[in-house]
């Protein structure tokens, strides 16, 4: 979009901005900016078109009150329960094409409006699963004593893997993984103590990856593209091959592989 104020020519961005009871338009001068705030905007005015179906949704999300006990040490109930409808509502109505007219809008409200509550208990599901993993790789690492670096190492991870706003920040085929990933942490300090040197070895080739993603993160500001996103989920593989290679991964990992995917990232 350009605005022409006196001799110069601006470009911004349009986005929709969510205002809670409505919605309104910005203009952004970064895309990025501009995309994720039109993406709640979009998640907005499909709530507002659905106010009754949305109702009776947060009313009867599946085991919400037992993921809540698990969730307790991230944020609340009402944290959670949002987190699940909005993931349900990008879903079911804001897949890649988003709805660029009033026509592409209405038709993806009338196709989305009818899946909205099974893609909700499927979400609910996803999340009770992680957050039951969750629960029990928290109690390992607490009730693991003389281990201090493994259970360092295995709690800097399980921060990084759940945030608070874990459910809504994951890329939903990233989040399939999560349990898995959860599983991992209570398997390897399960195995520590018949082979703590074994431990010791892995996590010493470990860490220089991490190191420098995490560096490289940081250089970024948190901005993450594609390629990013796939070292990041690789390092994740890289630990459950590790350290609990009876979970499998879904495709191999080495060192070799993150060192490759390193040099196309860095290049």
């Amino acid at each position: 979009m350009e605005i022409r104020k006196g001799g110069q020519t601006l470009i911004g961005f349009p986005a929709l901005i969510d205002q809670g009871e409505a919605v309104s338009i910005e203009v952004f001068d970064e895309p990025e900016v501009a995309a994720a705030k039109h993406r709640a905007g979009l998640r907005r005015l499909f709530a507002l078109q659905i106010k009754d179906a949305l109702k009776y949704l947060e009313k009867n999300i599946p085991d919400l009150q037992k993921m809540a006990v698990a969730y307790m040490a991230l944020g609340t109930l009402e944290e959670l329960r949002q987190q699940i409808i909005d993931v349900a509502l990008d879903r079911a109505f804001l897949l890649d094409p988003l709805p660029a007219d009033g026509f592409d809008f209405k038709r993806r409200l009338d196709e989305g409006r009818g899946r909205l509550t099974l893609i909700a208990n499927e979400v609910a599901r996803l999340a009770a699963a992680i957050l039951a993993e969750y629960a029990v790789a928290a109690r390992k690492i607490k009730d693991t004593k003389n281990a201090p670096e493994a259970t360092a190492d295995c709690t800097q991870q399980l921060q990084r893997l759940m945030p608070k706003r874990f459910i809504a920040q994951t890329p939903w085929p990233q989040l399939q993984h999560f349990a898995r990933y959860l599983k991992a942490i209570t398997l390897r300090l399960d195995k520590y103590r018949a082979d703590p040197a074994r431990d010791a070895s892995r996590l010493t080739e470990l860490k220089p990856q991490e190191q420098r993603y995490w560096r490289l993160v940081a250089e970024r500001k948190g901005v993450m593209d594609e390629r990013l996103q796939e070292f990041r989920w690789l390092l994740e593989e890289l630990r459950v091959s590790f350290f609990a290679q009876e979970l499998r991964t879904p495709q191999p990992v080495s060192v070799k592989r993150l060192e490759k995917a390193w040099s196309q990232l860095t290049s």
